[in-house]
């Protein structure tokens, strides 16, 4: 009996013992997921692994009879398709005798990379689990999986936008056919070239070569441009104050002109140089014809131009400004090519003349109207002039969103009377009658006019979101004036209020929105945004305003709003080189412009990133004008599920 106990013990205690030192085996190796982007529509998914000292984990390669091989698992979506093999770093081989042959593994630590091809530009999670056993000289823990989740953020391809500026420079190129310039030119030079040739198969071939003249002229400028400014300095031209207040001056002098207050002309030398050179005949004589023409109809044009190239400095695509003066030549010269193929269409065309000058008056007002946009993106930003010391950290107060409804009523209830011919300006003829589509475009102004009143109180214009200033930069007619919820005024020196969209509760500085969401427990929502962001105003107008939107940023989240295109200058023990681009970061909008690009590989605004307060990402971040509503209170639900405050973060760390 006595060794029937004694055997029981030792049992008993034989057992404590395994399950005593299996528990003092410490995990030897931890992991870290991260996503590195490789083009357009690849990215690279890295798991590294980090060994502990005196341990060794295994290559994937199996082994007969050999350890358990690495071995990592992609669960298999549409939104990706995994190409080729898990790659992984160079092995140590060695001969181990408990397996009696030659075995691959790891020590220190290892990385494991899978090339993934997107199908889906919006973003999207990669889910899996990876599969490792680890070694020392005297025993080996049991293999483990390790469950893992990559966070691939959302891409926009560069034909969107490249789509955007092609057809927003043809649109130009077709409103600039019908400027008193350009307009009277079709017949005229047409007819010269079928008159001049002695067969209609000469002329046409003439008339092609003239309209690729004016092509290679107008691409050729915009390369030049794009030469001198690359892609960064278009897009800092949407942001900088001073760029914004020359284009404001710029479109107010071509729309007083427009409207016959005086006439821009380019050196009358300019013209007789290259129109005589045009008479030279061939080739080269076409090419100065098309050069007097681009000369000539400058005057015209110059506004179409400049809209065009701000409208491309939104895109940070080096290829935009190219590809939209293509698109604005290629409409230009469109009509000199189709006479010449059908000339017959020429004695269609309606006689230069008073409805030139109309069309003229409409296009000045429309110039004024839009020439307030770029003054009001001057007075959000401000102005600065470096070497000279000079600083106005805006906003500067000066075009606040009442005072740019009521300009813009003003201006389309004048074109509504214009029309009607109530109003009259220098050169107009007389109107004996009005026509239908003059009543038709006068309602449309009138009607619009109307539209804009309920905004001066505080109403949604969705129809215009982003044009006029935010809602929280207003007088205060409605309550939301800038003293509306700001928690942090950036800014060591030239101190100023920084609003919050609809006036909710706000950070403008990251690292204060991190002690919040601590104390309080939430997740963050930052909100990479700029005072010259168009889509960034849509987006707060037209989304966040849904009820059921502004609730859960409200009650669920942390909200940062960080602006790129804030020119306050960082204190000097904060400035820094950038480890991206190796630029000095000297203001906050140069802080969170590096952190955006850094961490969430994106220079786009808006971009919204859903964090915990130890900035892992709990949802795949979303960019750009996201309009459907339901898909974006989604996109913050997930977000917020995700969110794990008893533990602070997911179990597995993204770096994104």
């Amino acid at each position: 009996m006595k060794k029937i106990q004694l055997k029981c013990l030792l049992i008993v205690a034989l057992v404590f013992s395994l399950f005593s030192a299996r528990a003092q085996i410490v995990n030897p190796i931890s992991w870290k997921f991260s996503v590195k982007q490789v083009n357009d529509s690849e990215y690279a998914l890295v798991s590294d692994a980090a060994i502990l000292k005196g341990w060794h984990m295994y290559s994937q390669e199996p082994v007969t009879n050999g350890p358990e091989p690495t071995v990592l698992t992609f669960t298999p979506s549409p939104d990706y398709v995994v190409d080729g093999k898990t790659q992984e770093g160079p092995p140590i081989v060695h001969f181990e005798k408990v397996f009696s042959t030659d075995v691959k593994y790891f020590e220190g630590t290892a990385e494991f990379t899978q090339i993934i091809k997107v199908r889906n530009a919006k973003g999207f999670i990669v889910k899996g689990n990876v599969y490792a056993m680890a070694c020392n000289e005297s025993t080996c823990a049991p293999p483990k999986q390790y469950d893992f989740t990559f966070s691939v953020p959302a891409t926009a391809p560069a034909s969107v936008s490249y789509w955007g500026i092609f057809f927003l420079g043809l649109g130009i190129g077709l409103a600039a056919l019908f400027t008193p310039c350009v307009f009277p030119m079709i017949p005229l030079t047409v007819s010269f070239f079928l008159k001049k040739n002695s067969t209609r198969k000469k002329g046409l071939r003439d008339a092609i070569t003239y309209g690729a003249c004016i092509v290679i002229i107008y691409v050729g400028l915009a390369a030049i441009i794009t030469a001198l400014f690359g892609p960064s300095g278009l897009n800092a031209i949407a942001s900088n104050g001073w760029v914004n207040i020359f284009f404001f001056l710029i479109f107010v002098i071509f729309g007083i002109s427009l409207l016959g207050a005086f006439e821009i002309t380019l050196p009358s030398s300019w013209g007789s140089k290259t129109d005589s050179a045009s008479d030279k005949g061939g080739l080269i004589g076409i090419f100065f014809m098309a050069l007097t023409l681009c000369i000539i109809s400058f005057s015209c044009t110059g506004p179409f131009l400049g809209a065009l190239l701000a409208g491309a400095s939104s895109s940070s695509q080096y290829w935009s400004l190219i590809v939209g003066m293509f698109s604005f030549s290629f409409a230009l010269a469109l009509p000199f090519v189709l006479f010449a193929f059908f000339p017959t269409l020429l004695t269609a065309l309606p006689k230069s003349g008073g409805w030139l000058n109309s069309v003229k008056v409409v296009f000045g007002l429309f110039e004024l109207a839009f020439a307030l946009k770029f003054l009001s993106t001057a007075d959000l930003v401000g102005l600065h002039i470096k070497f000279l010391h000079f600083h106005i950290n805006g906003p500067m107060g000066i075009l606040r969103r009442e005072i740019f409804l009521i300009l813009w009523i003003v201006i389309f209830t004048i074109m509504g009377f214009y029309l009607l011919g109530k109003i009259k300006f220098h050169h107009d003829s007389e109107l004996k009658y009005v026509s239908a589509f003059r009543v038709i475009l006068a309602i449309v102004a009138f009607s619009f006019s109307l539209y804009l009143v309920p905004g001066l109180f505080g109403g949604s214009l969705r129809l215009i979101g982003g044009f006029p200033p935010p809602s929280f930069y207003s007088e205060g007619w409605s309550g939301a004036g800038m003293e509306g919820a700001v928690k942090t005024v950036v800014g060591p020196k030239n101190t100023r209020e920084i609003g919050c969209p609809l006036n909710l509760n706000c950070y403008h500085d990251y690292d204060e929105a991190v002690a919040e969401a601590k104390k309080e427990g939430k997740p963050i929502m930052i909100d990479f945004t700029g005072f010259s962001c168009v889509n960034c105003r849509k987006m707060e107008e037209n989304v966040w305003s849904d009820p059921r939107v502004l609730a859960i940023i409200k009650n669920d989240y942390i909200l940062v709003s960080l602006y790129v295109d804030d020119k306050t200058e960082l204190p000097a023990d904060k400035q820094t080189i950038s480890k991206a681009s190796r630029q000095k970061i000297e203001t906050y909008g140069d802080k969170w412009s590096d952190m955006e690009t850094t961490q969430f590989k994106s220079n786009t605004q808006p971009l919204y990133a859903l964090v915990d307060s130890e900035g892992t990402l709990l949802v795949p971040a979303r960019g750009g004008y996201l309009p459907d509503i339901e898909q974006y209170i989604q996109f913050l639900t997930e977000g917020k599920n995700s969110f794990h405050p008893a533990f602070g973060k997911p179990s597995v760390s993204i770096t994104p």
